[in-house]
C-alpha cells in the first residue's frame, strides 16, 4: 500500500525539495516517531490513506468550472498524520490538537474544508458538533463556506448534507453532526462538546479563551473516542498573543525541549538568515503557492508574488511588515512606530522577585487614571549594571468586566497572579488612592526598601501628592511633553535593546502594556508615548517611563562610600610599610 505521507516526510528530510528547516523537523520528527520503541501509538498507514482518499473525492467549486481535487504533498503529510497516527491497541487517535501555520493563499481554509467533511460525515461519531471558529462571524464563515462549496459541487455529496444558511448551519444525514461557524461570542460555546474546532487565524485572538473552552469541551469526548481542536493560520504582529505562545511552544517541542506527543505541528517558514528577496526563500513558507504538483517553482506565481516584494521594499513600513507576515509567514517583532522590539523585551525577563530587592533603593514612578480606570506603578531599582523594574497595578473591582470588553484583556488572569489588584474603595468605581498609599507603604516596610526619589504625571495627581510625604524624598512632576519625557524614553528603549533593563519573567500585564507602547514625535523628533486605540493600555509603560526620567538623571552620579575609601587607604598605607 501506498504510503503518501511518509513518502512526502522523506522527500523532505533527504533534502529532494528545498524546505525551511522547521518544516524539515515536523517530517523528521514523522519518521522518528514511527522507529521509537516501546511508544504508545504505532502509524497506520490504511488509516492515513483513507483520509486522503476521502479528501480526493471532493471537487472545488471555484473558477469557471468544477476541478477535481488533487491533494499536493504537505497536504497528505498533514491529513496523513492527522488520522494515521493511532494507539497502539484501538482505534484511538494519537493527536488531540494541532498547530498549522503557512503564508496566506496556501490553502488553510480549504484543508480545514476537506478536515470538517471528514470528520463530520465518515468518523463514525453521532450527533457530535464541529465549530468553524474566529474572532469575527465573517472570518469563521469563510471556512464554514469551504465546505458548503465542496458540498454543492458534488451532487453525491450534497445528498450526504442539509445545508441552512440563515443560522450557518451544516448536518450530515450520515450521522446526525452539525457543523457551525461562531464568531466573537465564546459564551455560547462554553459548556458544548464538539469533536472537530477548526480555529481560523490564530493570531488574530487577543487571548486564548475560544481555544480553551472548545478545548475543555473535548474532554468528555476525548475519553470515549476521538476530538481535535486545529489552529490553522499565518504569521501575525501580536507576540503578547496565544497564537505567538503556540509557534514557540510547537518550536519547543521540534527541538525536542519539550515533549507533548498530543499536539500535531506543521510550520512551513524562511530560516532566520535568509535572504528576504530571495524568491526560492519564499517558497519554503508557501508550499501550495509557489511550489506546482511536480515540486517545481510555479514562475507564474512568483512573478506575482515579486510584485508585491517590490512595492513593500520601495515603501517599507507597514507594507513591509504586511508582506513579511502574510505572504512570508514570519513573525515580525518590531515595527516602525513600536516603542521597544518585543524580542528584545522578551530576553529582558529575569528570575529576579520583589525578594532579591530586600534593603534596596528604588525610583517611584506614578501614573494616576482618571475615574475608574487602569492606574499603574513602577519601582526601579539600580542594581548595579542592571535597573530590576517592579510594576503594580490597580483597578475598581466593578469596573473589572467593562474593561475586559473593552480591552480584550485577561485582567482577571492577573489580578489571580497578584499583577493587578483589584480595589472596592470609591464604591468599586472610582480609582482608590488610599489603597493604593497603603500598598506602598506596606511595600517599603516589608522589603526595608528606601525611595530615592518619585516622578508622577500632574494629571490627577492633587491631592494625592500631599498624602506621598511618608515616602521621604523629593516628589517630582515630570511633565508629559515629547520635550520633556524624550531622553528617558530613547534611554529606555537603549536599556531593553542592551539588557540593562530586566524584569519578572511573570509580568505579563507589563509586557502587554509595551506591546501596546507606540511613540509619536514633535517637529523637534523628540519622542513621547502613546496608544493606537483607548482599550490599548500603556499605564504600567507611562509610571515606568517617569520613573525612568529619575534614574536616567542620576545614573550617573557617583556615590561616595567613605568606608570603601578608607579600605583602599588602609591597603595602600600597609603596602608602603
Amino acid at each position: 500500500m501506498a504510503d503518501r505521507t511518509t513518502a512526502y516526510a522523506k522527500k523532505v528530510v533527504n533534502g529532494e525539495i528545498l524546505k525551511g528547516r522547521t518544516e524539515y523537523l515536523c517530517c523528521k520528527r514523522h519518521l522518528e516517531d514511527m522507529k521509537r520503541k516501546n511508544f504508545d501509538y504505532i502509524f497506520d498507514v490504511e488509516m492515513a490513506e483513507r483520509a486522503i482518499d476521502i479528501a480526493n473525492e471532493l471537487t472545488i467549486l471555484e473558477g469557471t468550472e468544477p476541478v477535481k481535487l488533487k491533494t499536493r504533498g504537505f497536504q497528505n503529510f498533514i491529513i496523513g498524520s492527522l488520522h494515521g497516527w493511532r494507539r497502539k491497541y484501538s482505534d484511538k487517535l494519537r493527536f488531540r490538537e494541532a498547530y498549522v501555520q503557512m503564508a496566506r493563499q496556501n490553502g488553510k481554509s480549504f484543508l480545514s474544508g476537506t478536515e470538517i467533511n471528514n470528520w463530520a460525515t465518515f468518523s463514525g461519531y453521532v450527533k457530535g458538533r464541529i465549530f468553524c471558529a474566529a474572532t469575527k462571524q465573517d472570518q469563521a464563515n469563510i471556512v464554514w463556506d469551504e465546505v458548503e462549496k465542496f458540498i454543492l459541487a458534488d451532487s453525491c455529496l450534497s445528498e450526504l448534507y442539509r445545508i441552512r444558511r440563515h443560522d450557518r448551519t451544516i448536518t450530515s444525514h450520515v450521522t446526525g453532526t452539525e457543523i457551525k461557524s461562531l464568531g466573537r461570542d465564546t459564551k455560547s460555546v462554553d459548556g458544548f462538546r464538539s469533536i472537530l474546532s477548526v480555529i481560523d487565524e490564530y493570531h488574530a485572538h487577543p487571548t486564548n479563551q475560544m481555544y480553551k473552552l472548545l478545548l475543555d469541551g473535548q474532554i468528555s469526548v476525548n475519553t470515549k473516542g476521538n476530538a481535535l481542536t486545529l489552529a490553522i493560520t499565518t504569521a501575525g504582529f501580536n507576540l503578547n498573543g496565544p497564537c505567538y505562545e503556540q509557534y514557540k511552544f510547537a518550536k519547543q517541542i521540534l527541538d525536542g525541549v519539550v515533549d507533548k506527543d498530543s499536539l500535531f505541528i506543521y510550520i512551513a517558514e524562511m530560516d532566520p538568515e535568509d535572504d528576504i528577496w530571495d524568491y526560492k526563500n519564499w517558497a519554503k513558507a508557501n508550499p501550495l503557492l509557489l511550489w506546482t504538483e511536480d515540486d517545481e517553482y510555479n514562475m507564474d506565481a512568483v512573478k506575482t508574488l515579486s510584485e508585491k516584494a517590490i512595492d513593500a521594499q520601495a515603501k517599507g513600513g507597514e507594507d513591509l511588515n504586511n508582506f513579511l507576515t502574510k505572504s512570508l509567514n514570519t513573525w515580525v517583532e518590531y515595527t516602525r512606530d513600536d516603542f521597544v522590539d518585543l524580542g528584545a523585551l522578551k530576553a529582558c525577563e529575569s528570575d529576579m522577585t520583589l525578594e532579591d530587592m530586600i534593603g534596596k533603593s528604588f525610583y517611584l514612578g506614578i501614573d494616576l487614571s482618571s475615574g475608574g480606570d487602569l492606574t499603574s506603578i513602577a519601582l526601579v531599582f539600580p542594581v548595579g549594571e542592571l535597573f530590576y523594574v517592579h510594576s503594580q497595578s490597580f483597578m475598581p473591582f466593578l469596573r473589572l468586566e467593562e474593561h475586559e470588553k473593552t480591552d480584550k484583556a485577561p485582567y482577571r488572569i492577573w489580578e489571580k497572579q497578584g499583577q493587578l489588584i483589584l480595589t472596592d474603595g470609591g464604591f468599586g468605581l472610582k480609582t482608590d488612592y488610599k489603597y493604593i498609599i497603603q500598598y506602598l507603604k506596606e511595600l517599603i516596610d516589608d522589603y526595608n526598601l528606601t525611595c530615592l526619589a518619585c516622578g508622577y504625571d500632574p494629571h490627577n495627581a492633587g491631592a494625592f501628592i500631599s498624602d506621598l510625604d511618608f515616602l521621604g524624598c523629593d516628589l517630582i512632576e515630570i511633565g508629559q511633553s515629547a520635550r520633556s519625557l524624550n531622553d528617558a524614553t530613547v534611554d529606555l528603549r537603549l536599556a531593553v535593546e542592551s539588557g540593562q533593563m530586566v524584569y519578572s519573567k511573570d509580568a505579563d500585564l507589563l509586557r502587554w502594556s509595551f506591546a501596546n507602547a507606540k511613540t509619536t514625535q514633535n517637529s523637534f523628533g523628540e519622542i513621547k508615548l502613546y496608544k493606537e486605540q483607548s482599550g490599548d493600555r500603556i499605564d504600567p509603560v507611562d509610571a515606568l517611563v517617569d520613573a525612568w526620567k529619575l534614574a536616567f538623571i542620576n545614573k550617573d552620579t557617583i556615590k561616595y562610600d567613605a568606608d570603601k575609601d578608607f579600605d583602599e587607604w588602609f591597603d595602600i598605607m600597609k603596602g608602603g610599610e
